[in-house]
């Protein structure tokens, strides 16, 4: 990247975790000493070209204003009732002096790759148009509800990660266009796909992932463990 960009980062944080099990949010779980949204948020730091974070919490939330977040760019806003309302209503945030570019990444991602955050933006700035983070399908994929009706071929399958960066502007319209006609938004990508805007996909680690059962969580304190090792 041969000049300086205007780059903000998103954090949905406004879901419950329901498969948890739980009786608060699933970011606020410990991995070690912190919470999984405290790592989250201290990954996104440390990228050199992010000029500012912003969360979307639940207005009922009470555990946000506890966590350590002191040196943190980070601002709190509304978060909505889907993922894509509390995404919508951070780029709103940003109307009156919007970035170039936005960078979104799940909560529950703590152990995302700081260089393969880096590969993302450096990817998306040099070509102009947005993209994901993604890894290709390694196991065999059925179809079916109670039994295999068929194998389906993964050649050209990918598994969807965050972050998932656009144009500010160009993702801003999508989401706005697809929620008022009702779409199905499960990520940002999807709604840019609606909108016919391109959508890289860039190779990022496997162990990227989202926490989203117990099983997961305990894969993460593993993962982290393993992470903190080798820094």
């Amino acid at each position: 990247m041969n000049k300086a960009i205007s780059l903000a980062a998103v954090v949905p944080a406004a879901g419950i975790g329901s498969r948890m099990g739980l009786n608060h949010p699933k970011q606020y779980l410990k991995i070690g000493d912190k919470t999984i949204l405290e790592h989250t948020l201290s990954k996104l730091s440390q990228v050199d070209t992010i000029n500012q974070i912003i969360v979307a919490v639940s207005d009922e939330d009470g555990y946000f204003e506890n966590l350590n977040l002191d040196n943190l760019n980070v601002t709190r806003v509304s978060g909505g009732k889907e993922r894509a309302d509390s995404v919508l209503n951070a780029l709103k945030s940003l109307r009156s002096n919007p970035p170039e570019w936005v960078l979104v990444h799940d909560a529950a991602r703590p152990l995302v790759d700081i260089a393969d955050i880096d590969n993302l933006i450096s990817s998306c700035i040099n070509a102009g148009e947005g993209g994901i983070l993604a890894c290709r399908v390694k196991d065999t994929i059925k179809k079916g509800n109670t039994h295999s009706e068929h194998t389906v071929p993964r050649d050209l399958l990918w598994q969807a990660l965050t972050p998932q960066l656009f144009p500010y502007r160009a993702l801003l319209q999508s989401l706005e266009s697809a929620l008022e006609d009702g779409a199905l938004i499960t990520d940002e990508a999807s709604a840019m796909e609606r909108a016919n805007q391109p959508v890289q996909l860039v190779c990022g680690r496997s162990d990227n992932i989202k926490i989203t059962t117990p099983e997961d969580h305990a894969l993460a304190c593993f993962l982290m463990e393993q992470q903190q090792k080798s820094i």
